[in-house]
């Protein structure tokens, strides 16, 4: 059996990726044309501007770094390139978990064999992953405890995706929900939440039971909604959609990180494995996906029926000291303001209706998102 190395990390460094949508400047439709923006960088970040499985979609990673100022810094530098080059080519982006309008039968794929042997493994799930999503990455010290991590973080998982729900439409249609990326999502065979694991050698078991038994080709085929990454020696938190402006992305990236931090902390200093059912966990992304922050989660330790509004409040009460350790106080304070707020999914939906269109929507949207300089 492959062994995985777990490439330590001695501090809590933060890594953010966001995935953005592509628009035709004039129809507001999704564009396949992320060869083409990639291509026409005047300065390319190396590495750091990619394609997704579909065309229409860029990625966008932050250095590794050290606090979140540091990674926004670095992103803004990255984004003011890639939209510069996007202006050029009649192009805009799209910070939101889905497109409202756009199809994915009519989205073109990245012509790569990994990407080409998805979709002929996938088929028509691939297909629809028409899909936008916010993923932080944070350094722990060993495998064993990015393992325990992502077990004890799951029960937080809901309240990160109903902070940033922002996918209320698909296909031209209201789903009647605030976050259909995380059911799209859930299509896939390995995604949504993880299995319950111990230790980092049932990790590399099941990893290697996978790819031997032919379920997967490789470990980049796990999309899971938390996962441990070996080669960055990190917690990968991917839940949440994709929020609607940089400001709230850092502020998620904040929470994510003092998490992380505080369950570390915990591990370090001893604590009681608690087990969360995965029902639980499950019935609780449910309601997130449903309702975002109006919804009410059910508490894992004392089943006690919780609005997301005071979870969110009392995890930043409690991470306070973590944020002033790791210098994200104002990030993580800004999570106050996006509990208080309009989900970006609300928001889009009262926008729609406002404008008269979607595409109107996102014209005011995407304008808004936009970096300055």
């Amino acid at each position: 059996m492959t062994k995985l190395e777990f490439t330590a990390n001695a501090r809590p460094t933060v890594g953010i990726e966001i995935e953005l949508g592509l628009l035709d400047n004039q129809t507001f439709a999704l564009a396949s044309e992320c060869d083409s923006l990639i291509a026409h960088l005047e300065t390319e970040p190396l590495g750091c501007v990619k394609p997704e499985l579909m065309q229409s979609c860029v990625e966008l990673n932050s250095d590794v770094s050290q606090t979140i100022a540091d990674a926004r810094g670095d992103l803004e530098a990255k984004l003011r390139v890639v939209q510069h080059a996007a202006d050029q080519l009649g192009l805009r982006l799209w910070w939101g978990a889905t497109h409202p309008f756009s199809h994915w039968k009519d989205q073109v794929v990245t012509a790569t064999p990994r990407y080409q042997g998805l979709v002929d493994l996938l088929q028509e799930m691939a297909r629809r992953l028409i899909t936008f999503g916010l993923h932080v990455h944070v350094g722990v010290d060993s495998g064993d405890k990015a393992v325990m991590i992502c077990d004890r973080i799951m029960q937080h998982l809901p309240t990160l995706l109903a902070l940033t729900c922002s996918s209320p439409f698909w296909e031209s249609r209201d789903t009647g929900l605030q976050s259909q990326r995380s059911k799209i999502m859930e299509g896939l065979p390995t995604a949504g939440l993880p299995p319950l694991m111990r230790n980092w050698s049932e990790y590399t078991w099941l990893v290697n039971h996978m790819v031997d038994t032919g379920f997967i080709h490789t470990i980049r085929e796990i999309w899971w909604d938390v996962r441990p990454h070996h080669k960055f020696g990190t917690v990968e938190v991917r839940m949440c959609d994709m929020p609607g402006n940089l400001d709230d992305v850092c502020a998620m990236a904040a929470l994510i990180q003092c998490l992380v931090q505080q369950l570390s902390n915990e591990i370090d200093e001893g604590t009681y494995q608690f087990d969360c059912h995965p029902m639980m966990v499950r019935q609780n992304k449910w309601r997130a996906s449903r309702y975002g922050t109006n919804a009410a989660l059910v508490n894992g330790y004392n089943y006690e029926v919780q609005p997301v509004r005071q979870i969110a409040s009392r995890l930043v009460e409690r991470l306070e000291e973590i944020a002033t350790e790791l210098r994200c106080t104002s990030e993580l304070r800004h999570v106050l303001e996006i509990a208080a707020a309009p989900t970006w999914a609300e928001r889009q939906r009262e926008l729609a209706s406002t404008l008269g269109s979607s595409a109107a929507m996102v014209d005011r949207l995407s304008s808004e998102s936009a970096v300055e300089g």
